[in-house]
């Protein structure tokens, strides 16, 4: 079972990337590949203008069909995710996530845009026909610390979070396959750098 890691920050790296990343790796550890799609890297005036013969438009769009799981990844500006995000959820048909699992998670500078992914983000997602939205993980810039050497680091509450995120898209993807969820896998293991590189339309192997 395949997951695509949708990163929709105009920054990279960036705290939703770090945290994306982590989550995809953890995910790997659990026995899932991943891919990463951070929409930023796609053209600005065919992402716009919704040039669906642009070539690096087409293969993002198919990245989204082929995976069985999507893990989206904003930051949180004026209470909603970005508009680089919208532009590329527009660009998905109708169904675009029908039989899909998805994990939204975005970061923020404080706890006052909690809610944004519950009232912005999920009713696009549930309109997209994800099969199921998993909790939303929000966290702020005081949960998560980076370290050049150390990686991403989670304070406890959204080191949790986190955690219950992974064990239900796995153990989702592992009902999708037909297969009984594994153990719960230790995910306390920082990341140790941010090799985060624009996306292939290739799996990589967990």
């Amino acid at each position: 079972m395949s997951i695509l890691l949708l990163g929709g920050s105009p920054q990279l790296p960036s705290s939703s990337s770090r945290l994306l990343l982590h989550i995809g790796e953890q995910l790997a550890l659990q026995g899932h590949s991943y891919a990463k799609l951070h929409v930023r890297d796609l053209p600005a005036r065919a992402l716009l203008l919704a040039d669906y013969d642009d070539a690096a438009i087409a293969r993002a769009v198919r990245a989204v069909a082929d995976a069985d799981a999507i893990v989206i990844a904003t930051p949180i500006y004026k209470a909603s995710y970005t508009g680089l995000l919208k532009a590329f959820l527009d660009l998905l048909p109708q169904d675009g996530l029908a039989g899909k699992l998805v994990l939204p998670l975005a970061t923020g500078g404080g706890h006052a845009h909690t809610l944004a992914l519950d009232y912005a983000l999920r009713p696009v997602l549930h309109a997209l026909g994800a099969k199921q939205v998993f909790t939303s993980i929000y966290a702020n810039a005081q949960q998560l610390d980076w370290h050049e050497e150390r990686g991403l680091s989670l304070d406890a509450p959204i080191a949790e979070r986190v955690q219950a995120g992974i064990e239900e898209l796995s153990s989702g993807l592992f009902v999708l396959q037909g297969r009984r969820p594994s153990a719960p896998t230790d995910i306390s293991v920082p990341v140790r750098s941010l090799q985060d590189q624009p996306y292939a339309h290739h799996y990589q192997a967990a």
